[in-house]
């Protein structure tokens, strides 16, 4: 009887713990992982559930160390100078994760956008007073605030100003990335010299800020699933697909140019040398550069198979996914003098523009076909 081995590890890691690790560089983006775009609502809405210690999901991760599974990292938006290499991806969660660094740790102004898409720097607060009410709306207890913490009217006057730690405490607006630092204390400090309540009421009061705002925040743990390094590349490609049903699907090139990255090679700038060549063969006027890596993945694996009669000939997403480096860059020109030949044999047969072709993806196996042939074709 085998045991099945398990290619991942499930746990919790704590909110901090893990807003540590994209800070220093541990954690970081694989670079097909698109640009982080939340709005201001939405990190808002995010502020509010951690506060409530309410679930917001789980978090999927991938180790690296791995040749065979290697992609070019970028640390999360924020963060500048970590070390190069990580120690895991952020395959799902990016946009959570990206919103609760920003917002809780890096204490600049969060870089995001309004309603209307347009761009603005928020500081963001929990206004404990409100917080704290039994009857409370927790969303309407999170707070942004302008980059200089002052807000205006239409005509740019300025209506509340919090721009001071007492005007803050005066307000019970507390800054919450000062949650994970000593900011606390000195916010606790202003806080309990107020006048404006009894110091009974002001213990009371911290009291219930303590267990039911900063607690829950420093104690918020998140389920994470890790995807052990030997994982093999198309499974990673599958299941971060399978998680991020809402975005738009990665093509291979994407996925390609992400793994030729982390060996210093820029597929995008290549494809685009290559497709110059075809400016004059009006019959690759549609050529794709998914359609590309599949022709030359054709031509990589029907060379191996004349090797090693028992490897097949194919190029589906797996094959391509497959594609290593060293065969790219031996096959490349050569299926880029097959795709033109192709247009020269279509133009003898009466196919003289793109639209002209049933079928675009038959320039596939025709430009494999003539790169394998050459003169015999």
């Amino acid at each position: 009887m085998t045991t099945a081995i398990s290619t991942f590890d499930s746990t919790k890691k704590g909110l901090l713990d893990l807003l540590k690790d994209i800070k220093i560089g541990k954690t970081q983006l694989p670079d097909f992982q698109r640009g982080w775009v939340w709005d201001d609502d939405r990190i808002k809405n995010l502020l509010a559930s951690v506060s409530l210690a309410f679930p917001i999901g789980s978090i999927l991760l991938l180790e690296t160390g791995n040749d065979s599974t290697r992609f070019k990292p970028r640390p999360v938006e924020g963060v500048t100078d970590v070390p190069t290499e990580p120690e895991r991806l952020i395959l799902d969660g990016q946009q959570r994760l990206t919103s609760l660094f920003q917002s809780l740790l890096s204490e600049k102004p969060v870089l995001t956008h309004d309603i209307r898409k347009k761009e603005i720097k928020r500081h963001y607060f929990i206004n404990v007073f409100e917080a704290i009410k039994n009857d409370s709306d927790r969303e309407d207890a999170i707070i942004s605030l302008p980059e200089d913490l002052k807000l205006r009217n239409f005509r740019g006057e300025v209506t509340a100003d919090y721009s001071t730690l007492e005007l803050q405490c005066k307000a019970g607006l507390l800054y919450l990335p000062y949650i994970f630092n000593n900011g606390i204390w000195e916010w606790q400090n202003t806080f309990m010299t107020q006048d404006t309540i009894s110091q009974a009421e002001k213990w009371d009061t911290w009291g219930k800020i303590n267990s039911e705002i900063i607690q829950r925040f420093q104690q918020y743990q998140f389920p994470v699933i890790t995807l052990k390094k030997e994982t093999k590349k198309e499974a990673v490609c599958l299941v971060f697909e399978k998680v991020n049903t809402g975005g738009v699907t990665l093509t291979v090139f994407e996925l390609l140019t992400a793994t030729y990255a982390a060996e210093d090679f820029d597929l995008r700038n290549d494809w685009f040398s290559q497709k110059r060549k075809f400016k004059n063969h009006p019959q690759l006027g549609n050529l794709q550069n998914d359609d590309y890596l599949a022709a030359i993945t054709l031509l990589s694996t029907y060379e191996a198979h004349k090797q090693d009669n028992t490897k097949g000939v194919s190029c589906k997403r797996r094959d391509i996914l497959r594609l290593s480096l060293s065969n790219y860059k031996k096959y490349a020109e050569m299926i880029s003098n097959g795709f033109i030949t192709a247009s020269k044999f279509l133009m003898s047969q009466n196919f003289y523009k793109a639209k002209d072709i049933p079928y675009r993806t038959q320039l596939i196996p025709l430009a494999a076909i003539f790169s394998a042939l050459g003169d015999e074709a």
